[in-house]
C-alpha cells in the first residue's frame, strides 16, 4: 500500500492535457505523478525532462524503454519494471524480447548496439556504479555523443524513478501489472510492495 495515495486525475487540473495524453497513450495516467502533483513544480520539472530524455532525440524510443526496465531491474523497483515492460510493448519491443532483456548478452534478439547500450544501463543502475572506460568504449563504436548523452539521461532519470516508486511504494495500476505479467512473470516479476491498485 502506497505510503501517499496518488491525488484524483481531475485535483490538478492545470495538467489536464498532460494527462490526457497519457491516458490516449499508455491507457492510464501513472499513479507516481499523481502523487508528485502535490507539488505541481516537482510533477511539471518530472514530466518536462521525462519527456525530453525519453520522447526526444535519435535513440530509438524501443531501446529507451528496454534501458529503463533493466535500469529498474537493477533497482529492483518492481513498479517501474511494470511501467518499463509496457511502455517498451507500446514500443514494438516484443513480449519475448522483454522477457528477455536480463540475458541481453547471449540473447541473439539483441543487436550489438543494445547490448553495449543495455551492458551501460545496468553498471550504471548497479550500486556501487560500474560504468567503465570499456562500457563507454563500445558505446561509442555504436552511438554518437548526442545519443550517449541520450543513453545516460535515460539511466539517470529511471535512477530517480526507482528510488520516487520504491521509497513511496507506489500502487501500480492494473494495465502495466498486466503486461509485466505477460512479459515478466515467466521471470520471477511480481508486483510486491506495489500490488495492483
Amino acid at each position: 500500500m502506497a505510503h501517499l495515495p496518488p491525488l484524483p486525475r481531475d485535483s490538478v487540473s492545470e495538467f489536464k492535457e498532460r494527462f490526457d495524453h497519457y491516458a490516449a497513450t499508455r491507457g492510464f495516467v501513472p499513479n507516481s505523478i499523481l502523487t508528485m502533483s502535490r507539488r505541481p513544480a516537482i510533477a511539471r520539472a518530472f514530466m518536462d525532462l521525462n519527456k525530453a530524455v525519453l520522447y526526444e532525440g535519435t535513440v530509438p524510443e524501443e531501446l529507451k524503454m528496454l534501458l529503463s526496465l533493466i535500469a529498474s531491474q537493477a533497482a529492483g523497483c518492481r513498479y517501474c519494471q511494470a511501467h518499463m515492460a509496457n511502455l517498451s510493448s507500446i514500443y514494438q519491443a516484443s513480449d519475448k524480447k522483454i522477457a528477455a532483456v536480463w540475458e541481453f548478452e547471449t540473447s541473439d534478439l539483441f543487436s550489438a548496439a543494445e547490448r553495449a547500450a543495455l551492458r551501460l544501463a545496468l553498471h550504471a543502475s548497479l550500486l556501487p556504479n560500474e560504468a567503465s572506460e570499456a562500457d563507454f568504449a563500445e558505446l561509442k563504436r555504436h552511438f554518437d555523443e548526442g545519443q550517449i548523452v541520450e543513453i545516460v539521461a535515460t539511466v539517470a532519470l529511471f535512477g530517480y524513478l526507482n528510488r520516487w516508486n520504491d521509497t513511496m511504494a507506489t500502487d501500480l495500476e492494473t494495465h502495466p501489472a498486466t503486461v509485466a505479467g505477460r512479459t515478466l512473470g515467466k521471470t520471477g516479476w511480481e508486483a510486491g510492495k506495489h500490488g495492483a491498485a
